[in-house]
């Protein structure tokens, strides 16, 4: 009897040491293999899914050459160089003169945008000015109070529109079931190439919408190129940020499609700088945190929209910190097999072509695979600073060297 309780009492004092860093081991291996199937599944997983059930289940848009009266409300803050042009070019669009109107709203602009808009020779074209800036949000909802149209299509002031885009987005409101249609937003001129890296992120989002739209409805639209039905529209919170989310959404909830038509171009220049993207992608990702607050109802999971929600936006925002969890777990599972080893020398790689593409791009020079996986971190940098603006409060990060940087 004495010896088992000495045995009992001896077991209580052995070392805990190698039980806790069993423990440790496998909460790390855990953390490893979690994070990387969420970042798998967020950047190939769902889009293929996506795919897939656009295969499965493609509800047709019933498509009619219509032209309904049409307003296009254009919100600009500080664009005297670039507003005669940018209303020649949504006037000279393919769609009936006698049903097109645009709205222009100087946002307390401290240039001549306003003149300028005003002496532009043409009845069809209606300027709206105040001197203290409010914001896009308070801009877009002044312009669509004062829309005749049935159709509001809205477009920033930096880009152009193919000549066939408005009435591209027009023939899809034949179908009743839909009330709002997003168009493509190309980065480089019409005849020039498409910047590489951004450029490459842009058309992979937009496979992923015209998937989205072949299920059901996209998550979003393009903010330089969107269109609702007049009837739906639903003033902004004047804060909002993302007011191309914000509505189509809106209209989402109601029942109707928020569909994407490819042959609605929009065309920009690519960014110039990397700090310009970078404040961009913080505002827009930023944007998506305040849209789970604006909008609770998105995150229900009975909603037909909450699995694409949740695996287009809300896994782009958990992105970031998989990204740091996967390589942190790595590092202290190098030395346990090779797999650890390969994975760990593959992101080491990766980090390392994403500062080599950093200083290439400072030198004019890029690589494309170094320069995609530049823009892909630099993405998910911006996630991270884009959820601290948003703990803060921090709404004023839409001015970039001198210029506007919309989400």
């Amino acid at each position: 009897m004495e010896m088992t309780r000495f045995s009992v009492f001896r077991g209580f004092e052995r070392d805990p040491a190698p039980r806790l860093r069993a423990r440790t081991n496998t909460t790390v291996k855990i953390l490893f293999w979690i994070s990387t199937t969420a970042l798998l599944y967020t950047y190939i997983g769902y889009p293929l899914a996506i795919w897939l059930l656009a295969r499965l289940r493609s509800p047709r848009i019933l498509k009619a050459p219509i032209t309904p009266r049409l307003s296009v409300v254009l919100p600009c803050h500080n664009e005297a160089g670039a507003i005669t042009s940018r209303i020649r070019n949504l006037l000279e669009s393919d769609y009936p003169e006698d049903l097109l109107e645009v709205i222009v709203i100087s946002d307390g602009s401290t240039d001549l945008t306003a003149e300028a808009a005003l002496e532009y020779p043409e009845r069809r074209v209606r300027v709206l000015s105040y001197a203290e800036r409010q914001g896009k949000a308070t801009a877009l909802n002044i312009g669509v109070s004062h829309a005749n149209g049935e159709i509001v299509v809205f477009a920033d002031a930096r880009q152009s529109f193919a000549r066939g885009a408005i009435r591209a987005m027009a023939a899809s409101f034949a179908d009743p079931k839909v009330g709002a249609v997003s168009g493509a937003y190309l980065l480089g001129d019409p005849s020039g190439a498409v910047a590489q890296g951004v450029g490459f992120y842009w058309k992979y989002e937009e496979w992923i919408r015209q998937n989205e739209a072949g299920f059901d409805s996209i998550i979003g639209a393009a903010g330089a190129i969107y269109a609702i039905r007049r009837e739906l529209w639903r003033p902004l919170p004047a804060a909002t940020i993302l007011d191309d989310v914000y509505t189509p959404m809106c209209i989402a909830l109601r029942g109707l499609r928020v569909v994407f038509e490819a042959r609605a171009v929009a065309y920009d220049a690519a960014p110039d700088s990397a700090s310009r993207e970078f404040s961009r992608k913080a505002r827009t990702l930023m944007g998506n945190y305040q849209l789970c607050q604006l909008m609770p109802g998105l995150l229900v999971p009975s909603h037909r929209l909450f699995f694409q929600f949740l695996s287009h936006k809300l896994s782009r925002l958990a992105a970031p910190f998989f990204l740091i969890a996967l390589l942190l777990s790595n590092v202290g599972l190098a030395g346990q097999s090779l797999v650890y080893q390969l994975t760990l020398t593959g992101q080491l790689a990766f980090y390392i072509s994403v500062l080599a593409g950093s200083v290439l791009r400072k030198h004019h020079r890029k690589l494309r695979l170094l320069n995609i996986a530049y823009v892909f971190s630099v993405m998910n940098a911006a996630a991270l600073v884009g959820l601290l603006y948003f703990i803060r409060g921090k709404r004023n990060v839409w001015i970039v060297d001198g210029r506007k940087a919309e989400g």
